[in-house]
C-alpha cells in the first residue's frame, strides 16, 4: 500500500451541522468530486484531506485499518448524527487483487438523508469552521457528439469467448462464469461529468450513482450496507432486455422468472453471498428472487438481510464478500482464471466494490457495474458483463452486454450516438 499523506498526519477535526434543504444534490457536485446517489438523497463531496492507494489481496484490510487509525484522537462535532454526516471516506476497489483502490478523505461534504440535510467540513489539525451550503455551479455542458468503439474483443471475439465459457462448464471445469466487455466513447467537446451523473440519476434513481476517482455510474446492486449491526445485500444475476411495451415486458418478467437458465444463475449469485455473510450472524434469505424493473433490463433480484454479530466493519464485510459469483462465477478460483484468460482485458475497478463507510465502520458499499472509467478528458472506457452457465447463448449474452451498455451510452451522448462497430 502506498500512502500519499504523511506518515504521522495531524488528527482529523471535524464538524457536521444540519442545514436548510440544498435542493438537489447534483447541482452542487464538482467534476471532480465525490457522488453517492440515490432517490436524490445521499452525498456530494469535493478536495482532499487524505487519500490512500490500496493493492493487493488485502487491500479491503489494508483500508479498513487505515481508516481506523486516521480516526484516532479525531475531534469531532456531529450535530446531524445521521449515516453519513460525520468523518466519512470514499472508496472505489479493483475487482482483482492488482492495480490501483483508493480511499478519499474529503474536505466538504454536502448530504441529505431521511429528510435531514446537513454539511460537515473535514481538517487536519486546524479547526474545522462551520461549513456553509455553496451555490449551484453553472449547468454542464454536453459532450457534444460520442463515438464508440469495442475495447479489448469484438462483438464476434467476444461471443466467441462466451462459447469457450459454456465449453468449459459442460465440461465440469466450473459451474458459472461473468464474462465481462469493454466499449471506448470518445467525446466531441471535454467531458464533464456531472452531465452523465445527472441523466443517470435522473433516468435510474433506484439504482446508487457514484462517481469515485474518475469511476462513474449508476449500479443496482449493493454488495453491503450496515447500520448499527444490521445488514443488506442485493443481488441480482438473471437478466432480460426490456422491450419497450409495458404489456410485453409483463409476459417478458414472467418468463424470467421461470427460466431455469436465469434462476441457476441466480442461485449459485444469492448463495455466494449468503455463504459469506452467514459467517457473522444470522440472515433472513428469502426462497425466491423478485424480478427488479429497470428502464432498460429487468433482473431476478434477491434482497438478503440480517444481523451481524461479530461487529464486522462494511469493509471487512466487503473483503469476505468479493468477489461473489454475480460478478465473478463459480467456484472463484476457476471462474476468476477463465476470466483472466477469455476476457483479455484489465477490468480495473469494474466489478469491484465502490461506497462509503462512516466513523462507526457503517457504510454502503455497492458493485462497481452500469460505470465507465474516465481515461482523460475525451476518452472513457465504458463497461458490461453477462453471468455464462450451461444454458447460456452467444448471441443472446451479447444482446444483454449490449442491453447493460445502454445506460452509460444513453447518459453521455447529447445527440443519437453513432452505434459501436462489431
Amino acid at each position: 500500500m502506498s500512502v500519499t499523506a504523511a506518515v504521522r498526519p495531524a488528527p482529523l477535526v471535524v464538524r457536521s451541522r444540519v442545514v436548510d434543504d440544498p435542493g438537489p444534490l447534483l447541482d452542487l457536485a464538482r467534476d471532480d468530486g465525490l457522488v453517492w446517489l440515490r432517490r436524490g438523497d445521499g452525498m456530494v463531496a469535493w478536495g482532499e484531506v487524505s487519500r490512500w492507494e490500496l493493492s493487493g489481496p488485502d487491500r479491503f484490510g489494508e483500508a479498513a485499518r487505515t481508516w481506523h487509525e486516521a480516526l484516532a484522537g479525531a475531534v469531532v462535532r456531529d450535530d446531524a448524527s445521521v449515516a453519513g454526516s460525520g468523518p466519512v471516506a470514499f472508496g472505489s476497489f479493483t475487482f482483482d487483487d492488482d492495480g490501483t483502490s483508493v480511499l478519499v478523505v474529503p474536505e466538504v461534504v454536502v448530504g441529505r438523508r431521511d429528510g435531514v440535510a446537513w454539511v460537515t467540513t473535514i481538517s487536519r489539525g486546524d479547526l474545522a469552521s462551520p461549513a456553509t451550503v455553496p451555490a449551484p455551479l453553472a449547468a454542464p455542458i454536453g459532450p457534444g457528439e460520442v463515438t464508440f468503439t469495442p475495447g479489448a474483443l469484438s462483438d464476434d471475439a467476444w461471443s466467441s469467448a462466451v462459447s469457450k465459457a459454456v465449453a468449459r462448464i459442460a465440461s465440469g471445469d466450473l459451474d458459472k462464469v461473468v464474462l465481462a466487455r469493454d466499449v471506448v466513447a470518445e467525446t466531441q467537446r471535454a467531458l464533464d461529468t456531472r452531465w452523465p451523473l445527472s441523466r443517470l440519476a435522473e433516468q435510474y434513481p433506484g439504482c446508487w450513482t457514484f462517481q469515485v476517482d474518475g469511476l462513474i455510474g449508476a449500479t443496482p446492486e449493493m454488495l453491503v450496507r450496515t447500520e448499527r449491526g444490521l445488514a443488506a445485500s442485493r443481488v441480482l444475476a438473471g437478466t432480460i432486455r426490456r422491450s419497450g411495451d409495458d404489456e410485453h415486458d409483463l409476459a417478458l418478467a414472467a418468463s424470467l422468472a421461470r427460466s431455469s437458465k436465469d434462476l441457476e444463475e441466480h442461485e449459485f449469485a444469492v448463495r455466494s453471498v449468503a455463504e459469506a455473510l452467514s459467517r457473522h450472524g444470522t440472515l433472513n434469505v428469502p426462497e425466491t428472487p423478485f424480478v427488479l424493473h429497470l428502464p432498460n433490463v429487468m433482473h431476478l433480484a434477491t434482497d438478503v438481510t440480517g444481523v451481524v454479530h461479530d461487529g464486522r466493519t462494511a469493509l471487512e464485510l466487503v473483503a469476505d464478500l468479493h468477489p461473489s459469483a454475480a460478478v465473478c462465477g463459480t467456484p472463484t478460483d476457476a471462474a476468476r482464471a477463465t476470466i483472466r484468460e477469455l476476457e483479455q482485458m484489465d477490468r480495473a475497478r469494474y466489478a469491484g466494490p465502490v461506497g462509503w463507510i462512516d466513523a462507526d465502520g457503517d457504510g454502503e458499499w455497492a458493485i462497481a457495474l452500469r460505470c465507465a472509467q474516465v481515461e482523460d478528458e475525451h476518452r472513457l472506457r465504458l463497461y458490461a458483463g453477462c453471468g455464462i452457465v450451461a444454458g447460456s447463448d452467444p448471441a443472446d449474452e451479447l444482446a444483454e452486454a449490449d442491453a447493460k451498455l445502454t445506460p452509460m451510452r444513453e447518459a453521455l451522448y447529447a445527440a443519437e450516438p453513432r452505434r459501436p462497430s462489431a
